[in-house]
């Protein structure tokens, strides 16, 4: 069956943080390394504000909290980003092509805003939030939110997501998968898949 879909994780695909960020505000603030992650990250917290059961300023404060350094929470909070310029020059591609794009992010409630900052839908159809759909990757719930939405079925649609973990529920329903490790793995899975080969080419 032909793709006709292209889905994309937000982050770690199309958006990226500083990787050494995270690092630098604790030492800044004398936190132990790993500190701040480790527990923003951890379940049952960080399923309850993906899921839409807790809004991001409540996580934030959660973290600070158990910090006890508001600060530093609020520091990692708006750590800066930088949306990348060739992911999101793929997407033109297939929409210019024909095939219809689209975003599934474990996100929170201020993904809409966010997404309006980085103008995502210039770029995608649609941007799917699990805080909105009520259910995380790799929840195969998430995903029949999306086919549903766009009215597609899962051999239509090729999703890439930087996590293992999050492609499982995807391969589930049989939507087709790929691991991004970056741009140019993207492209050549795409033009091995048919997809916008000759603009994909070298």
């Amino acid at each position: 069956m032909t793709i006709t879909t292209v889905l994309f994780d937000l982050d770690g695909v199309i958006r990226h943080f500083d990787p050494d960020a995270v690092g630098e505000i604790e030492r800044r603030h004398g936190i132990d390394p790993g500190t701040i992650e480790g527990f923003a990250f951890a379940a049952p917290l960080l399923r309850e504000v993906t899921t839409g059961k807790l809004r991001r300023a409540e996580w934030v404060d959660r973290i600070a909290e158990h910090l006890g350094n508001p600060a530093a929470a609020e520091e990692w909070s708006r750590q800066p980003y930088r949306v990348d310029a060739e992911v999101v020059a793929i997407a033109d591609q297939l929409r210019a092509a024909g095939l219809r794009t689209a975003i599934l992010t474990n996100g929170t409630d201020t993904i809409p805003a966010e997404a309006e900052q980085m103008r995502l839908h210039d770029h995608f159809e649609a941007v799917f939030n699990s805080a909105e759909i009520g259910h995380a990757k790799p929840d195969a719930r998430a995903f029949h939110a999306v086919l549903d939405e766009l009215d597609v079925v899962p051999h239509e649609v090729f999703f890439t997501d930087d996590s293992p973990g999050k492609l499982v529920g995807a391969k589930g329903l049989g939507i087709w998968t790929h691991l991004y490790q970056g741009v140019t793995g993207l492209r050549r899975v795409l033009q091995a898949h048919g997809i916008l080969a000759p603009l994909l080419e070298a």
